[in-house]
């Protein structure tokens, strides 16, 4: 089996995938618009995509299924602050004094999602 896509159920497809699209650095779509039901974040292969999909249901509880994201440019405080920036929102802090932990995000429509230590924060100790 291939892992094609990350389906994510939402209010406004074109929106998350614009704020995704922010996030990864990974393009919306070229054959996707705002008006569309369907927008995909194209992520570079072999990786899956992120394919948003409008829903009438609103957002109620917890996701059951999220991703956790380990930053490849910048320390995991840097990339808390960038995302912060990009319209995330802080939902619960994990950081410990002494350096280990994460930070639970939400997106713009309230899906949660975790930053961790970067490679070179962990290999530092």
């Amino acid at each position: 089996m291939i892992f094609r896509h990350l389906t994510i159920d939402c209010a406004n497809p074109y929106e998350l995938a614009t704020f995704w699209s922010e996030v990864t650095g990974w393009p919306v779509s070229a054959s996707d618009s705002p008006a569309d039901d369907e927008v995909l974040i194209e992520a570079p292969s072999p990786l899956p995509g992120f394919l948003f999909i409008r829903v009438p249901e609103p957002k109620t509880v917890k996701n059951r299924l999220h991703v956790d994201w380990v930053p490849t440019q910048r320390t995991r405080d840097e990339e808390v602050e960038r995302l912060l920036a990009l319209g995330a929102r802080l939902h619960e802090d994990h950081r410990s004094p002494e350096g280990p932990g994460w930070v639970t995000l939400t997106d713009v429509e309230g899906n949660e999602f975790c930053i961790e230590r970067s490679q070179a924060e962990r290999d530092a100790g």
